[in-house]
């Protein structure tokens, strides 16, 4: 009897978090939920205490997880925090900072302890959940959507370093799901279209089944995106650039073309 595959979420306790680790288990996985607090999910699944920002708190929990499941097949990167809206001149710099240290420091060092067993295993999958604030400007949330752009580039750096020991990195980005969080943001206030919890878990467990292996460094997006179109995508390869971030020049003559 072959031993189920293991996962690592990160941001397990409530919100998209909780959906990913939910729908993981129901497809079979071995999950290990993570949370700044540590204790039950909704639906009465433990989840480990760890800060994500704390170097050796991840080393410690990996460790831990190696030792008692022996592997970490996906990674889950979902713990964020998003700052109060307001222009980058009224933001508090140390709110700021913390949305930069949980989006960024958070999945680089998470990421950083996880592959190295990834690699020694043969292989693995990292789902970095993104967001489409992070191809776009804000006037009012520039921490967020710079974790976010930065985010794509510690998913672009793993992709690509990756592939040669056949470890995938992807981002994800859930769309609006009804969350804690998105209920606190003013953007949000008012909004009666959300999307579905569902369409986010059924492109994380095709990622993590390795049907979109073509995607990897590369971003798609629950609510907007359709599942057999990705995956007849994936199996046709991307052009460079595609879903990717890459900046656009304004036509053939322009030096950085």
């Amino acid at each position: 009897m072959s031993m189920p595959k293991v996962a690592l979420v990160t941001g397990a306790s409530r919100g998209i978090g909780a959906h990913l680790a939910g729908a993981l288990r129901g497809a079979g996985w071995q999950v290990v939920g993570l949370s700044r607090r540590g204790g039950d999910d909704p639906a009465g699944e433990p989840t480990t205490a760890c800060d994500v920002t704390d170097e050796a708190a991840v080393q410690t929990v990996v460790d831990a997880v190696i030792a008692e499941d022996g592997r970490i097949d996906l990674l889950v990167n979902n713990a964020g925090l998003v700052e109060p809206e307001v222009p980058l001149w009224e933001a508090d710099a140390e709110q700021w900072w913390q949305v930069m240290e949980t989006n960024v420091r958070g999945p680089f060092l998470v990421t950083r302890a996880v592959v190295p067993h990834m690699i020694a295993a043969g292989g693995g999958r990292v789902i970095n959940l993104n967001s489409g604030s992070g191809t776009r400007e804000s006037p009012v949330l520039t921490a967020y959507h710079a974790s976010k752009s930065a985010l794509a580039r510690l998913t672009g750096g793993v992709a690509v370093a990756g592939a040669e020991h056949n470890v995938q990195a992807f981002d994800l980005a859930p769309g609006v799901i009804e969350t804690d969080m998105t209920h606190s943001m003013q953007m949000h206030q008012g909004r009666t279209e959300w999307t579905s919890p569902q369409d986010l878990t059924a492109l994380a467990l095709a990622i993590a089944d390795g049907e979109l292996d073509g995607f990897s460094g590369r971003m798609v997006r629950a609510g907007a995106d359709d599942l057999d179109v990705l995956r007849a995508k994936s199996a046709q390869g991307l052009g460079e650039g595609e879903r990717m971030l890459r900046l656009r020049p304004w036509g053939a003559d322009d030096p950085l073309a």
